[in-house]
């Protein structure tokens, strides 16, 4: 079983603990991964759909380790206890989907050590939500796997709410705080597309017009980033 370099960056962000659950587990390979590699003691691997369920459950007897690994079928964290798991890995959905699974699994989610995110749209939306519910951008990572970049954020609540500029929803603050090496692709590839959508934008209505000035803001904005790299 050999991870995707998606998920080998996920793994490597988890924390020593007793307990991981992972929503959407698909496959069941990132709870296979952290008990083998002695990240965690026991794990869970969680799924809204049978199909998934059933195949996480054959991987994880094929290693024989049905006795760390506990297979759960439902939605969100609705199968997880408050206090259960230390980490919670979201990873391969929406951000839409990703902040609703937070907003209904609040209070098992409240009292995890850390969870690790990895939306596969709208890593904007989630990260605004993230910045005024009041939780800690711990750390955050950047990989491309099969010409794709992946975001992956790493939070723990702490109630305390900061205030960044926007543009930090779209380009996470700590990739650039740390220079990260994929950080000034990352930021090319965004204004290249920013760039693509201005020249398809053909009206002259006044939504068209705001949303050139929107655009062009952002431009500027992430052109300022690249400076600090």
């Amino acid at each position: 079983m050999e991870l995707s370099l998606r998920l080998k960056t996920i793994v490597g962000l988890v924390d020593k603990c007793n307990c991981v659950a992972d929503i959407g587990t698909d496959h069941g390979y990132v709870p296979i991964e952290l008990i083998k590699n002695n990240t965690c003691i026991k794990a869970i691997a969680s799924d809204i759909n049978k199909g998934p369920v059933k195949k996480a459950s054959i991987n994880i007897i094929s290693e024989d380790l049905q006795e760390q690994i506990d297979c759960r079928l439902g939605a969100g964290l609705n199968t997880v206890k408050v206090g259960e798991a230390q980490g919670v890995i979201i990873a391969g959905m929406g951000g839409n989907l990703i902040r609703d699974i937070i907003e209904e699994g609040l209070e098992v989610f409240k009292k995890c050590e850390f969870a690790i995110l990895q939306p596969v749209q709208n890593p904007e939306v989630l990260r605004e939500y993230i910045y005024k519910k009041g939780y800690n951008i711990i750390d955050e990572e950047l990989c491309i796997d099969e010409n794709k970049f992946y975001e992956i954020i790493k939070i723990k609540y702490d109630n305390k709410v900061e205030k960044v500029d926007s543009i930090f929803y779209e380009v996470g603050k700590s990739l650039i705080d740390k220079k990260h090496p994929l950080a000034a692709q990352f930021i090319k590839f965004k204004i290249s597309t920013y760039n693509k959508i201005l020249g398809n934008i053909k009206d002259d209505t006044k939504l068209a017009v705001d949303r050139k000035v929107d655009i062009k803001v952002r431009i500027q904005k992430l052109e300022e980033l690249l400076k600090c790299l």
